[in-house]
């Protein structure tokens, strides 16, 4: 694939047009997005308009993840800072809360609460061999 083709008009996203992503297609959500792989769905209504909706997003079991490190929540401890701390994106909060089993982030925020800060779902840890 040559440079040229990658800042083509009709490309909307060259990084994704490298990794394999189609890239005439606008993606609704952004790859580090917790809706990035579910799926859309159509529903024909009475009136014969599509509506396009997002499909159903499962919560991983928190047996899925790996613990990396347990941390203790402190006087002033915001769930997007922590993430910012240990994951390097404040916007992938929602990856502690799955990882915690919680769907909402106050849920982790009491101080004295102890979170989970794993590795992605069903990423592997370290071989104990």
């Amino acid at each position: 694939m040559s440079l040229a083709n990658l800042t083509s008009p009709t490309v909307t996203d060259p990084l994704r047009a490298i990794l394999g992503g189609d890239p005439h297609k606008p993606q609704a959500f952004p790859a580090t997005s917790r809706y990035a792989t579910t799926g859309t769905a159509t529903l024909k209504t009475a009136d014969g308009r599509t509506v396009v909706y997002l499909m159903r997003r499962f919560v991983p079991a928190p047996g899925r993840f790996v613990t990396i490190r347990e941390y203790t929540v402190a006087q002033g401890d915001r769930l997007d800072n922590i993430t910012a701390r240990f994951l390097g994106d404040p916007e992938q909060f929602w990856q502690i809360c799955d990882a915690n089993g919680v769907l909402q982030a106050e849920e982790l925020e009491p101080i004295g609460r102890q979170i989970r800060i794993t590795l992605p779902v069903d990423v592997p840890g370290p071989s104990r061999a």
